[in-house]
């Protein structure tokens, strides 16, 4: 329960799903907790969560739009004066936008590249100055399956997540002189909001959710807790040497040549 003891983290998309699993873990972990959330209402009602079950744990929600650059900074600034220098930045915003390539608009490449690639770039590039300066550092970069991986009916948003692990690697080299990590997550299907949604879209809900469990290698799928706990040691000082690499968390279901 003090992993992360001592360490600032800020999480971007913090307010629900992965993100919120993740805040909650930093913060039953000891870290002080910054959650950089658009939907504000979402954020205080995770935060609020949180402390009613740690109610020693050091978190506040400061609404922060990842695809401007002047508004992830902000959030840096304000994390930094409230409860010091940042050690860890989880990047994990994130939309889903799934076209047809020949009939989707520019509109929607820009939506997805904005929040899922740019908004990985802002979060980065506005901690990386302190941190290199200090010479310490976790950026953790939650990317997916879809960045090595394709599935039709998917774009452009693999494109975006190939970007995320890319940008993840050249930064970790970029910076591993300097003590700084950057790493990535790649989850599969993970039981979030979304993923119900998803299932309550389809024609039978019951059936495309056996449908799914029936795809996975351990006729489940994942739990954000469980992305939640390897951002954990990510972020702790029990993977010092652990940098440019990704993580994928999905049951094994990336492993299978065919269904």
């Amino acid at each position: 329960m003090n992993r992360l003891t001592g360490k600032v983290a800020l999480v971007t998309g913090a307010g629900r799903g992965i993100g919120a699993a993740i805040a909650h873990a930093f913060a039953r972990e000891g870290a002080a907790v910054v959650l950089a959330e658009l939907d504000m209402q979402t954020a205080q009602a995770t935060c609020h969560e949180i402390t009613t079950q740690c109610p020693d744990a050091r978190v506040t929600a400061v609404r922060t739009d990842v695809t401007s650059a002047t508004s992830v900074r902000e959030a840096v600034v304000d994390a930094e004066r409230l409860f010091g220098p940042l050690d860890v930045l989880v990047n994990n915003a994130g939309i889903n936008v799934f076209c047809d390539p020949l009939t989707m608009t520019d509109d929607d490449w820009r939506r997805c590249f904005a929040v899922d690639l740019d908004g990985v770039w802002n979060g980065c590039r506005a901690v990386l100055p302190g941190m290199v300066e200090r010479g310490r550092g976790s950026i953790v970069n939650i990317a997916s399956t879809h960045a090595f991986k394709i599935i039709p009916g998917c774009f452009p948003y693999p494109v975006a997540k190939h970007g995320v692990l890319g940008l993840t690697r050249a930064l970790g080299i970029e910076y591993a002189a300097k003590q700084v990590r950057v790493n990535a997550i790649a989850p599969g299907y993970i039981e979030t909001q979304l993923t119900r949604d998803w299932w309550n879209g389809q024609a039978d809900a019951e059936a495309a959710r056996r449908t799914t469990l029936e795809l996975q290698p351990m006729k489940r799928i994942g739990q954000p807790d469980e992305v939640a706990m390897t951002a954990v040691f990510l972020a702790s000082d029990e993977a010092p040497f652990i940098n440019a690499s990704c993580i994928t968390i999905d049951g094994g279901r990336s492993a299978v040549f065919h269904d």
